[in-house]
């Protein structure tokens, strides 16, 4: 800007060294020295409007503003730099996080298959005070349509924008979901991890050691959902004993030529999605060892960086008798699974 205002200096100085050299009669100038003039005046303008458009490109408005003070206003030096990827300071649209805004905001997700203890695995961790998991959100083909409605969804969600019963709003520590393989994880894995390590999102894999106490609670739990046991109602968890032991009466009878196929196929679904994630921050958890070791639901806690609570649930559970109780043709099934790689099941307490 300083060099374009010392050159149109210099030639109006020229024009006026030039004038007072003039000795009447006034000299007429030839049109050619006019016209080089008037160019020399039209390109410093032009020079001039460049440097202020430069200008106007480099301002930064309130808002970026508001971003660039809000992170150097949180920033804690004592934390570990590997962590920082992990630690977020959303800015949700709908609402404002006020004297929370400077609590960092952890990403997760919960990746598991149907009956295997996820939904009472994230009712604990909702009875968190900072937790806010926001349950099954990609069970609606919608949203898991393609990979562009699918991250759409999850900016939603790990920007605080996401509404459901389980939102913590301004002081939730750690936001999240429950995805079932199923619901276009696997499909999308790629642009899923890759999506996942971009924005810091830690996974928490959740599984059964026995499929076959998993298979008997999708075929319970399929039945129900037509026969609804439950004054005419059809509910995939209960809170009373008495509506678990109204589930727990039917007695699935299993098909024995495609139970080993099952079996197989949901043994090598954990296993690729483990392969997969393994490659991302990540816990892998199994609901059998959540039941039996209570410190397990510490891990989880340490894992995601909050501080230690009590974690409750009302969720009952609905089959508590042992295997041989709860399937039909028990003996066909105990024969099947005779010298197998799965014959282990039928001798697991179903108590977990």
């Amino acid at each position: 800007m300083e060099n374009a205002c010392n050159l149109i200096k210099m030639v109006f100085l020229w024009a006026g060294v030039q004038d007072s050299l003039v000795i009447k009669p006034q000299k007429k100038y030839p049109l050619g020295l006019w016209m080089a003039v008037l160019g020399l005046i039209m390109i410093s303008g032009i020079y001039i409007c460049s440097l202020c458009l430069k200008q106007s490109v480099l301002l930064i408005t309130p808002n970026q503003m508001k971003v660039k003070s809000t992170r150097q206003t949180c920033h804690d030096p004592s934390i570990p730099k590997s962590e920082l990827r992990y630690m977020h300071y959303p800015e949700p649209t709908s609402y404002s996080r006020e004297e929370c805004a400077c609590t960092p905001v952890r990403f997760f997700a919960i990746l598991s298959m149907q009956r295997s203890g996820s939904g009472w695995f994230e009712t604990l961790l909702n009875s968190h005070a900072n937790v806010s998991s926001n349950g099954e959100i990609f069970s609606v083909k919608e949203r898991r349509s393609n990979i562009s409605t699918i991250t759409k969804t999850l900016d939603k969600i790990y920007n605080l924008d996401w509404y459901s019963s389980a939102s913590k709003n301004e002081c939730t520590a750690a936001v999240g979901l429950k995805w079932m393989l199923n619901q276009g994880l696997m499909q999308h894995h790629e642009e899923i991890i890759e999506y996942f390590k971009k924005r810091g999102v830690s996974a928490i894999l959740l599984f059964r050691r026995n499929l076959l106490c998993r298979l008997v609670s999708v075929l319970a739990n399929t039945h129900d959902r037509d026969a609804k046991q439950l004054n005419g109602t059809h509910k995939a968890h209960v809170h009373s004993k008495d509506e678990a032991d109204v589930l727990a009466r039917y007695k699935p009878t299993i098909n024995t030529t495609l139970l080993i196929p099952e079996l197989k196929h949901t043994d090598k679904w954990a296993s690729e999605a483990l392969g997969y994630f393994k490659s991302s921050r990540h816990i892998l958890l199994f609901y059998e060892d959540l039941v039996n070791n209570k410190t397990k639901l510490m891990d989880v806690l340490e894992f995601l960086k909050l501080p230690r609570q009590e974690l409750f649930s009302r969720h009952v559970k609905i089959h508590n008798k042992p295997l041989s109780d709860q399937i039909e043709n028990w003996d066909a099934i105990h024969a099947a699974l005779k010298g197998t790689e799965y014959e282990s099941f039928v001798n697991t307490d179903y108590g977990v």
